[in-house]
C-alpha cells in the first residue's frame, strides 16, 4: 500500500489518536476484525457480540 495521506486516508481525532477513514479501508478491501470507526464492510469480521453492538451504535449515530 502506497503511503497514507492525512485527511484522505486517516485524521486525528479531539485525543489526538488516528482513525482510518473509509476510505482508507476500500483501499485495503477487507474488513481487519478491529470495530474500527468508519469500516464501510459493516464489520463483517468482528466477532459477536460486539458486531452487533457496533451496527446498533452506528444506526443510533446516523439514523436513516
Amino acid at each position: 500500500m502506497n503511503k497514507l495521506k492525512e485527511g484522505e486516508d486517516y485524521y486525528f481525532n479531539d485525543d489526538g489518536l488516528m482513525v482510518l477513514t473509509a476510505a482508507f479501508h476500500l483501499k485495503k478491501g477487507v474488513c481487519c476484525g478491529n470495530g474500527c470507526k468508519h469500516c464501510p464492510y459493516d464489520y463483517i469480521n468482528v466477532k459477536e457480540p460486539s458486531r452487533t453492538e457496533l451496527l446498533i451504535a452506528r444506526q443510533k449515530n446516523n439514523p436513516s
